[in-house]
């Protein structure tokens, strides 16, 4: 049975983590591949009851942001070195600047797809609870797809896309069994089903039955609702793009989650082979780690 294994794109590398381990490879300004690996004290190993079923999904969401935000750290220090710099490891981010910039980057999140719908929705001639929630979700995913569609359109940003769409491919790879070189992996598909866009869009789609129950509640409570109840629906998300991952062979699964995996179009792009063997070096790192442990760890959820 293969490790359970997930990853992120960062700047110019990735970042692939197992149960107990991460590891991000980066391709420096001078050509060569750098990498930082650190182990991983997850709380889902602590205490059962941080397993149970939706539970288990908000812990496991919280570690992939701060394990994300790590990476990122990492990638940038070293995408910003010159080549004459050497190969000196650079610093992560501090405690407190990371808790900044992850209140900051829920805060935006939260704002742009959870309030501001509800808030568009308020102001519309909506008496029907019912139709209320229906409306608010459309304009949800409607400002998400847009919001995924212009970055999309930045240049900038292209290999980013390229280097997530790098993840996918050596992720699928690895579990089909296959040989871990750039060759190999490029005849991969760039889409995974437990990737993190197809998550963000159907916590926006559970959304809307979640609000159902609580109809059309005055604007302050509308606020209130959308903040408090976000960590039981990505729980609840995340249990729905778990049991894909693991059923993935099934078309009618398949044919019903199309929509999250069709969006992932907007956040991949082919990679190079050069991308492939930087995202691979990142993948053989946590695997090597990993393989040092023993199977019991592999009760810990990641997302691809």
């Amino acid at each position: 049975m293969a490790q359970a294994i997930g990853g992120q794109a960062v700047l110019e590398g990735v970042m692939m983590r197992g149960p107990r381990n991460w590891a991000v490879a980066v391709r420096k300004p001078d050509g060569e591949i750098a990498q930082v690996a650190r182990e991983i004290d997850p709380l889902m190993a602590r205490h059962w009851l941080l397993r149970l079923p939706v539970v288990r999904g908000v812990v496991a969401l919280g570690e992939s942001l701060s394990i994300g935000f790590r990476a990122l750290s990492v990638s940038a220090n070293y995408a910003a070195q010159e080549a004459e710099e050497g190969d000196e490891e650079p610093a992560e981010i501090g405690r407190w600047a990371l808790a900044f910039s992850f209140a900051v980057a829920i805060g935006f999140a939260v704002m742009l797809f959870k309030v501001s719908p509800a808030l568009i929705t308020d102001l519309l001639p909506i008496s029907s609870g019912g139709w209320f929630v229906i409306v608010e979700g459309l304009i949800r995913v409607t400002i998400f797809v847009l919001y995924l569609s212009v970055l999309s359109l930045i240049p900038s940003l292209r290999r980013v896309f390229q280097y997530h769409a790098a993840e996918h491919k050596a992720i699928n790879a690895y579990e089909a069994g296959e040989d871990l070189t750039p060759e190999v992996t490029q005849r991969y598909s760039l889409i995974h089903p437990r990737c993190g866009t197809a998550f963000l869009l159907w916590v926006m789609v559970i959304g809307v039955f979640v609000f159902a129950l609580f109809g059309r509640p005055a604007w302050y409570w509308l606020i209130v609702s959308r903040i408090a109840l976000l960590p039981v629906i990505a729980g609840i998300a995340y249990e729905l793009i778990r049991f894909a991952g693991k059923h993935a062979e099934n078309r009618i699964l398949m044919t019903l989650l199309a929509p999250g995996l069709w969006l992932q179009r907007l956040t991949t792009r082919e990679p190079t082979l050069d991308q492939l063997e930087v995202s691979i070096r990142a993948l053989r790192e946590v695997l090597e780690r990993e393989g040092r442990r023993a199977p019991a760890d592999r009760r810990v959820e990641v997302m691809a």
